[in-house]
């Protein structure tokens, strides 16, 4: 064997085996009830603390500037007309050119917009715990795994998918979130987890450094090289590779995933991974790869994550690019799989909703515009909107208000349990919140 194929297969079995390492028995153990009204569910935590002034509410700098522009920067999801001036959230020198549309219909057109819902936790962690677990999540401590059981593991456990068909794609690894494929309870657990894959890790500059084609180690002259690369991959997954079991993918399964990997590095070098038109930033190349994931295993479930927005605690501009950026890369997901892969196009559920939201006051913080930044702490963060489309879902309707907020983000893991034709086997299992329920009942 050559070295350049010697690095080829070692890189990518490496980055298989460390990205998406575990498991394997899928065994069925229980009939589900049945009756799902999708086949594929695509669900986006969106995408690190959203405040509803600026998405739902379309307030753009009128509730957070006291600047009296208004307008819609998220207009592939809701129906609107973006800000007219103060522009600063596209491309181009200041943001001055907005993204163009990659729908020709909003979400909200295409499916239902729950305007106001609400959140049960302030703080990124928790709130991602409660959008997968169902939960309120309260005792749930950072740097651990979730206390109860996942969407992913009902579903394995109680529906039968094997674990190529769940898969988390997160865009890091920092903020404890390769840690919630699966949880800890123990008649869960990580035999029922998902796939867990960090794009922007493997793929980004230090898996190029230690894993690309240009990078070629002997395995006998140059084993310096070698331990450096496996030093990188044991500390960029080390909560994964800590795991006492495995997540139950078969043999054939795991050399589906190792020849994915293979190929997403070839991709990745020829720049022809399906990102969004626009990606200039981690969400918008999350999302591109997450694309490759749906193209290639067409899952039952596949969770993406966003946290771009984050950088609302000091960059209120920033915060609004982020924003639109993140609105731009469901667009494409969405239009990629109705276009791209037919065999989940008409069939599958697409679901949208914030962790968490933000503050109704500034810090003190101001960024190059002289524009205050949010953190999130107060009652104002718990306002969030939740938005579904696809499958199974109505069409042009809206449900709950400011005034009257419907829904809880509890709510989504029995949602995507009706959808997928386990809601009774979830509520049976008494592990949710009991407040939570399906936002189909919530209609």
């Amino acid at each position: 064997m050559d070295r350049r194929r010697f690095i080829r297969k070692a890189g990518a079995a490496a980055a298989a085996a460390f990205a998406a390492p575990y498991i394997l028995p899928s065994g069925r153990l229980f009939a589900a009830s049945g009756g799902g009204l999708a086949q594929h569910v695509v669900l986006v935590l969106f995408a690190g603390g959203v405040r509803q002034q600026e998405s739902v509410l379309q307030r753009y700098l009128a509730d957070s500037q006291g600047e009296p522009y208004e307008g819609n920067v998220l207009y592939n999801m809701l129906s609107g007309a973006p800000p007219e001036m103060k522009i600063v959230y596209g491309t181009g020198l200041g943001g001055i050119n907005p993204i163009p549309s990659v729908l020709g219909q909003s979400l909200q057109q295409q499916g239902t917009l729950f305007r106001e819902m609400r959140a049960v936790s302030t703080g990124h962690f928790g709130g991602l715990n409660s959008l997968l677990q169902g939960n309120t999540a309260a005792t749930q401590g950072l740097q651990q795994k979730p206390l109860n059981p996942t969407i992913f593991e009902y579903l394995r456990r109680h529906a039968g998918v094997p674990a190529s068909k769940c898969w988390f794609v997160g865009n890091s690894i920092g903020g404890s979130v390769p840690l919630l494929n699966y949880s800890e309870h123990p008649t869960y657990g990580a035999r029922y987890g998902a796939n867990f894959f960090a794009p922007n890790v493997t793929f980004g500059p230090l898996g190029q450094q230690y894993l690309g084609d240009a990078k070629v180690y002997h395995p006998e002259e140059q084993l310096g090289p070698v331990y450096a690369m496996k030093a990188f991959l044991d500390n960029s997954f080390e909560h994964v590779v800590d795991a006492p079991t495995g997540i139950g993918n078969t043999a054939a399964e795991k050399a589906d995933i190792k020849a994915f990997m293979a190929e997403m590095f070839q991709r990745t070098q020829n720049g022809a991974i399906a990102h969004p038109p626009v990606h200039d930033n981690g969400d918008l190349t999350t999302v591109g790869y997450a694309c490759e994931v749906i193209r290639w295993f067409q899952p039952t479930l596949t969770v993406v994550n966003l946290s771009g927005v984050d950088g609302c605690h000091s960059n209120f501009t920033g915060y609004l690019a982020s924003l639109h950026r993140a609105d731009h890369a469901v667009g494409h997901l969405w239009n990629f799989i109705q276009t791209q892969v037919p065999g989940m196009a008409g069939n599958t559920t697409l679901i949208a909703v914030p962790e968490c939201g933000r503050n109704d006051d500034p810090n003190a913080i101001k960024d190059q515009n002289d524009w205050f930044s949010y953190d999130h702490s107060d009652a104002n963060a718990r306002r969030v909107f939740g938005l579904m489309a696809g499958a199974g879902v109505q069409a042009g309707l809206q449900v709950g208000s400011e005034g009257s907020p419907v829904g809880l983000v509890t709510d989504v893991v029995p949602t995507v349990a009706e959808l997928l034709g386990i809601k009774n086997e979830v509520l049976s299992a008494g592990l949710i919140d009991p407040q939570s329920m399906s936002l189909f009942d919530r209609i």
